[in-house]
């Protein structure tokens, strides 16, 4: 019996997705980014989501037989297969849920900007973390665009231009992630924490990190001037004030 690509599993408000390709070290193809982009279409009732790896990587970035068909690939070919990935980062990055990355291992190429393009990153101690593309004449194209905003462009620089790999302790100095030999319980303890706030706060919040980025000052404190108005009409800012009020603790949507 064949295994799905992706194991999903609840333990209380996360959803963990486990990239299933151990015998691959769960590298990255068009099989798998579409099985991870329809989990993620669907997430149940869970407050938060996990994306996790079985075995002792999380993803070696993509396979051989998928470096085999970029190379001989048409340039329309490789951009509709491009295009789907950059849409399962994008994805991630605009899911009204907090996504985190829980690094079972090595994340290299394509499962390193899978993890960056997360909201949080943890890893285990010992794992390795890198972009190399251009040791074999990639571009880490799609990636550069979340690494930027993650660590600004000199770190980028540093591990794209260079492709090597680093430990996750040198990476969580940079600030991409942190480390921990407690991986499920710190994934599980952030879950907790996620579980307690407003679902359409968090979304909304989501969304700004996004717009703000790269917005010159004064637009985007005005942006966020207009956000901030919305957000109090919003139901569950309505539902916030009365819990604060009442002193009780709020029933937020999801939860009536």
């Amino acid at each position: 019996m064949t295994q799905p690509l992706i194991l999903v599993r609840d333990e209380g408000p996360v959803r963990w997705l486990t990239l299933n390709r151990p015998e691959k070290r769960n590298a990255l193809n068009a099989e798998l980014v579409t099985a991870l982009r329809d989990a993620l279409s669907d997430t149940g009732r869970a407050r938060c989501v996990a994306i996790t790896g079985t075995g002792n990587t999380f993803s070696a970035g993509a396979d051989l037989a998928a470096l085999k068909a970029m190379r001989d690939a048409s340039i329309e070919e490789n951009e509709k297969d491009s295009l789907h990935l950059a849409e399962l980062l994008l994805q991630i990055a605009e899911h009204p849920l907090p996504i985190m990355a829980a690094l079972n291992g090595h994340a290299i190429a394509g499962g390193a900007g899978l993890a960056v393009a997360c909201d949080l990153t943890f890893a285990v101690p010992g794992a390795l973390f890198g972009f190399s593309e251009v040791r074999i004449g990639f571009v880490p194209a799609i990636v550069l665009n979340f690494l930027i905003r993650a660590v600004g462009e000199k770190e980028a620089r540093a591990l794209c231009l260079t492709g090597k790999r680093i430990p996750v302790e040198e990476a969580q100095k940079a600030g991409l992630l942190g480390v921990t030999p407690a991986l499920e319980e710190t994934v599980q303890y952030f879950g907790e924490q996620f579980a307690k706030t407003s679902p359409e706060a968090v979304a909304h919040t989501k969304r700004l990190f996004l717009q703000l980025g790269h917005l010159p000052l004064r637009e985007g404190v005005l942006l966020a001037a207009k956000e901030n108005a919305a957000a109090r009409a919003a139901s569950d800012c309505r539902e916030g004030i009365a819990a604060f009020l009442e002193k009780r603790t709020p029933r937020w949507v999801p939860d009536k």
